[in-house]
């Protein structure tokens, strides 16, 4: 055992110096054809796309903090396009058929695990309305298959399904090519992809401003000082709206804070996700063996990025009326994310009235699942100037016509 480990630090030592970058790290020029506010998941995809299929390389990605270090770090990896309207089902099914291709897209593991999505109904209403939801998604072509308890039982062995149970279940459905995927490989392999095609991804930079020009965009403040763009576009979660304001746009969103935790790591147990929107919880076990566990979002408009007791508490115990054998497992860690959520709990993306300035935003709890479509719409937007049929229901200028794509009672718990 002692060699074994000598052994071990020796080669590392002697291989693993002077390694390349997966990415540079430039300086920030004057100006750039465009710059993308936000080096998370949906900003470096983005940027990735605009090189890859628009050829559009004067480009940067920056960011106030670390690559990936947002929301795509602080988020439950869910992924899914199990929704109710016909608009946000094409959406979400467009990301997920990127999804089942991008490791190779990338040459990039992002550890995309399709295991499957169970939705929990508790009630003849909630089993309607699973029913209802499945039709849509089957008329759609999208995958999905309603359970009776023998199916639950097929599926999710571990979990409680005794009608002696204070929640009892009646049944459920699953969508199974839903998933996971590793939220900080996603942003390293699009950083990666983007930065070979000569993307510039600027850390530790933050944004403090859009300026604008006789009603266009002409750059970005930073405390490097004004980098010019001849379009911006912003990709900043939670903080969307305090930029937009910069630039004289006034958005619908509210940002709050979405908690989550991880257990001990333990032996596989759980191959699916599960996801209860009465019992208010969610929950997965990682490839590490920990249980990735979340539910609402807080109530309270917030950035903070730090958890709390009574989230928690309520999140575990309903954990537990789910699986009571997960009673002895401890606490690893806990975090939040800050969520941008729309009046009508679905997203922005597009242009706005300021010309040159670009929207996405409102992805609310469902951000990670949209990754590589988020990306690649706006990407498309940003070099067409001109919204892709798929981003076209979810423009701005929904809130003032009217035509609002509610998915805040379809979407169930927030993830």
């Amino acid at each position: 055992m002692r060699y074994s480990l000598f052994s071990l630090a020796r080669n590392a030592a002697r291989y693993h110096e002077d390694w390349p970058r997966a990415w540079r790290a430039p300086e920030p020029r004057d100006g750039y054809d465009v710059v993308i506010v936000g080096a998370g998941g949906h900003g470096l995809a983005a940027a990735y796309y605009l090189a890859k299929e628009h050829k559009v390389t004067n480009v940067a990605v920056l960011d106030k903090g670390w690559l990936g270090g947002g929301n795509t770090g602080r988020n439950t990896t869910v992924v899914r396009s199990n929704y109710l309207w016909d608009e946000s089902a094409h959406l979400y099914e467009f990301s997920l058929q990127l999804w089942e291709r991008l490791s190779q897209e990338l040459n990039y593991n992002v550890m995309f695990s399709q295991r499957g999505v169970v939705n929990l109904a508790f009630s003849e209403h909630e089993m309607h309305e699973l029913q209802r939801r499945f039709y849509a998604l089957r008329r759609n072509g999208i995958d999905a298959e309603l359970l009776d308890l023998d199916g639950l039982r097929r599926w999710v062995p571990a979990m409680r399904l005794e009608r002696s149970a204070r929640y009892p279940i009646l049944g459920g459905m699953v969508q199974p090519r839903g998933g996971t995927a590793r939220h900080d490989a996603v942003a390293w392999g699009y950083a990666r992809g983007a930065d070979s095609r000569g993307v510039d991804i600027i850390q530790n930079c933050p944004v403090t401003a859009v300026r604008c020009e006789s009603g266009r965009v002409i750059g970005v403040e930073t405390p490097r000082g004004l980098i010019r763009a001849e379009k911006v576009a912003l990709s900043v979660a939670g903080h969307t709206s305090v930029l937009a304001e910069t630039a004289g746009i006034s958005l619908p969103l509210q940002s709050y804070p979405l908690q989550a935790l991880v257990s001990e790591p333990i032996k596989p147990v759980l191959d699916t996700v599960i996801n209860s929107g009465t019992v208010n919880v969610y929950v997965s076990q990682s490839d590490k063996g920990e249980l990735v566990i979340g539910g609402a979002r807080d109530r309270y408009v917030s950035y903070a990025q730090r958890g709390s007791f009574q989230v928690i508490e309520d999140v575990v115990t309903n954990l537990l009326e789910l699986f009571p054998s997960f009673s002895r497992l401890k606490e690893l860690r806990q975090w939040a994310g800050i969520v941008d959520v729309s009046p009508d709990a679905s997203p922005i993306i597009g242009k706005t009235p300021v010309r040159g300035l670009y929207l996405n935003c409102g992805w609310g709890t469902g951000g990670f699942k949209a990754t590589p479509g988020a990306g690649w719409l706006l990407a498309h937007a940003v070099a067409n100037d001109a919204p892709h049929p798929l981003s076209l229901p979810f423009a701005l200028e929904r809130f003032s016509t009217g035509r609002l794509i509610n998915e805040a009672a379809a979407a169930g718990v927030g993830h």
